[in-house]
Order: structure tokens, then sequence, then C-alpha cells
């Protein structure tokens, strides 16, 4: 599907390759995690990706989604909302962190903040993109980093839609 005025920024077999690399790197990290936590909805096929290569990686990982939202059906963020915060399943317990995009850090940061109020012992976090070296929080892992363009598909959304998108793409005005 080509959205007018987009540009394909990560092809769907450099993603493919990147998860992979990510997988090793996290799986032979000294910090071991024991459950993954994807952030919906925006993290879900980078997760769904990440946690099928960290399984080969002999890293088979019980999952716990969180939603969170901090875009509406627009390309503009607003305040986080917590749409289902955790349960205390993470209580005492290594979590990896999965999230699509971070840009300001306003996400990867409440979602720490209600994971430590669960009682996290620790939290590794990853994202598929970074659009920001000045973001407030920094991720631990990172696949790719982008500009400042609206990045969407590979489960993020632009205005709602292209989700579903198998490469990382962006807006070009």
């Amino acid at each position: 599907m080509k959205i007018s005025g987009d540009t394909t920024l990560y092809s769907e077999s450099r993603i493919y390759a990147r998860v992979k690399k990510l997988a090793r790197e996290i799986a032979t990290h000294p910090l071991k995690p024991d459950l993954a936590v994807p952030v919906m909805v925006g993290g879900f096929v980078f997760a769904a990706d990440l946690l099928r290569a960290l399984a080969r990686e002999g890293l088979d990982l019980e999952t716990e989604f969180i939603w969170l939202r901090s875009y509406g059906h627009n390309e503009t963020a607003d305040d986080v909302m917590v749409l289902k915060g955790p349960t205390d399943i993470v209580r005492g317990r290594t979590l990896l962190l999965i999230d699509g995009v971070l840009q300001s850090g306003g996400t990867l940061a409440r979602a720490k903040e209600l994971l430590v109020e669960r009682g996290a012992a620790a939290i590794i976090s990853v994202v598929a993109v970074s659009k920001s070296r000045d973001a407030s929080v920094k991720a631990d892992f990172v696949g790719f980093e982008a500009g400042p363009e609206f990045v969407f598909g590979y489960g993020m959304d632009r205005a709602g839609h292209a989700r579903g998108l198998p490469d990382i793409r962006i807006k070009k005005d």
C-alpha cells in the first residue's frame, strides 16, 4: 500500500535482519529477562517478531501486555494515557519492555514507572525505532534510528492506519 508522499525508511528484509541481531544481543546480555512486556498497540508487530527471534536464541519469554496511548488518531503526541497497566505478574521479575517508537521518551518513562510501582525487579527496554537523541528516557536496545519525520508501518500507525505494513516508512511532506 502506498500512502501519498510516503517513503520506505527500513525494508522488511532489513527489519528481519536487525530483529534477529537484537534478539542475539538481548539473549547474550548479562541480565536476562524472564517476562516480556510489550506496549500495545504500537509495539505489537515488533514484539511478535522479537519474541519469536528470542525463542530461536533459546530465550522463550512469558508475556504480559500493557496498553498505553500517546497518540490518538492524529500524528502529534498527547499525554500518555494508561488503558491497561501491568498486573502483579511483574513483581520481582526482570522485564523486557518492548515498544515501537521512542520519540520524547514519555511512553517509555510512564511504562517504566508503572512497572516499578508494581514491583518489577529490573527493566530492560527495547524499541524498534528511536527518533530522538534528546529523549528524556533512553532505551537499552534500539532497532533503528530515525529523524524527525513521522514514522509508521510495522505496527506503528498513521492516524489509525498503516499498522500492517511490513516495512517502516516516513511521511514526506
